[in-house]
């Protein structure tokens, strides 16, 4: 039941934060992305033909990608049907990237996706990473900003949706999750651009 009495949790409970929910997160922290989100960081960004979509649950990025004239890899740790027909680790992965990595991460793991992504491509390729405006924040991320700067943040001005195990049409999907697209370019040592999208 929630708490509607002023408890230490009951503001972010009432308005659906989900860092906050009495609800249980995802296995595997699955929350699909809204294909909107895509089209609009297409609206504002060129890649390489080639793109890995490295946490690629039932394809919902990588079939926009697709659609545009992509050529897109699409791995995940769990397979949902979608992709290569295997588990694969992608903060595992020893190779070298020759494309451009595209993604909506696990939350508690998307520090660790940055790293490993910006390990993964040669300089002057581009990782999108679509995440929580809050990822802006802490200590542990600050100095990943630090040591590599996004290039540019696009700042989604309207809600887009996440959807819980991929199921965009359950009714139960929040909008009170601010979210922004993420995009370095390796090599990149200048100031963070922010911009407004959506």
């Amino acid at each position: 039941m929630k708490d509607w009495v002023g408890g230490s949790k009951s503001a972010y409970t009432c308005n659906g934060a989900s860092n906050h929910s009495l609800e249980d997160r995802e296995t595997d922290d699955y929350y699909a992305t809204d294909p909107k989100a895509v089209e609009l960081l297409l609206e504002n960004e060129t890649f390489s033909n080639t793109i890995w979509e490295c946490a690629c649950g039932q394809g919902h990025m990588s079939k926009v990608l697709e659609s545009h004239g992509y050529t897109v890899i699409s791995t995940d740790l769990v397979y949902r049907g979608y992709g290569v027909e295997k588990s694969v680790d992608f903060l595992k992965q020893s190779r070298v990237f020759e494309g451009d990595i595209i993604t909506n991460p696990p939350y508690k793991y998307a520090k660790e996706f940055v790293e490993k992504a910006l390990e993964s491509v040669d300089n002057g390729h581009k990782v999108a990473m679509f995440l929580k405006l809050t990822f802006l924040e802490g200590k542990a991320r600050k100095t990943l900003f630090q040591t590599y700067p996004p290039k540019i943040v696009y700042v989604s001005s309207s809600r887009l949706q996440c959807a819980k195990n991929g199921d965009f049409m359950c009714g139960n999907n929040s909008t009170a999750i601010a979210y922004a697209w993420y995009v370095w370019e390796k090599g990149y040592s200048g100031d963070t651009i922010i911009k407004w999208i959506n």
